[in-house]
């Protein structure tokens, strides 16, 4: 449950108490405009830089981990446009840091403009799903999301989240939008100005679906956290649990 706002009217209040599990948002369509599809993804890199708050995880969480000699495997999971695994390998990289992305989404037409993209180096896009990558038994030292958490359906998010850690040698991150009146106050009109996609509408669906972190919290297994960040953000994570050194092979 949220907690009341006075600078938020109630009908907004309402609408947002429970996640609108049932939402659907208009870009998964398959007879969805692709011209404005096609927007969408080019103006994901624009959202994700104002709102992600991916600068800030990769100082914290990744930058301490990377290293100038040894390449860290990164997996991207339900990449969409791929602005995200394209800033984090160019962060990386003007660090000095070796990274090498593997970044993965199902649907053709995420991957098809992602893979349109100008060659980044150390960035890979693939079709694919995180089963897909289970069943060939690939694993990375990290493995990431963004805003992917709300499109999974409540009764596929335990299996969700054994995929990705199983395909984790370190660390998880989940980072995600985080329902709140506030938040959708503010996108609402800060999103007026990107027309001819479907940021706005989706955007305000997807703030509908999303999860607070208590939410999150009551539903995943032992091991995962999730945490309120800002700007409206909820991170999950999860640290994969090491063998003790005299045990490993």
């Amino acid at each position: 449950m949220l907690s009341p706002s006075p600078s938020v009217p109630e009908p907004v209040m309402a609408l947002l108490r429970e996640r609108a599990v049932d939402a659907v948002e208009e870009m998964d369509a398959d007879d969805c405009d692709p011209v404005r599809l096609e927007n969408t993804y080019a103006q994901f890199a624009l959202v994700n830089r104002l709102v992600s708050g991916w600068r800030r995880l990769y100082r914290k969480q990744l930058l301490p981990r990377l290293s100038a000699t040894t390449p860290t495997t990164l997996l991207d999971i339900g990449c969409g446009g791929g602005d995200v695994p394209v800033l984090l390998a160019a962060w990386a990289a003007r660090d000095g840091k070796q990274l090498l992305v593997t970044a993965i989404d199902p649907d053709e037409r995420a991957y098809r403009f992602a893979a349109g993209r100008p060659a980044t180096a150390g960035v890979t896009f693939r079709q694919a799903s995180s089963a897909e990558l289970v069943s060939e038994g690939l694993t990375f030292d990290v493995v990431i999301s963004n805003h992917v958490l709300h499109h999974v359906p409540s009764a596929g998010l335990q299996q969700f989240l054994a995929e990705s850690a199983s395909l984790s040698r370190g660390f998880v991150i989940h980072n995600d939008l985080r329902r709140s009146p506030i938040a959708y106050a503010v996108f609402s009109v800060a999103a007026l100005p990107l027309r001819r996609s479907f940021i706005r509408q989706d955007g305000l669906t997807s703030i509908r679906r999303s999860y607070t972190p208590q939410e999150l919290n009551a539903v995943t297994p032992p091991g995962w956290v999730a945490e309120r960040r800002f700007p409206f953000r909820t991170v999950l994570h999860y640290r994969v649990p090491q063998l003790p050194e005299a045990l490993n092979p």
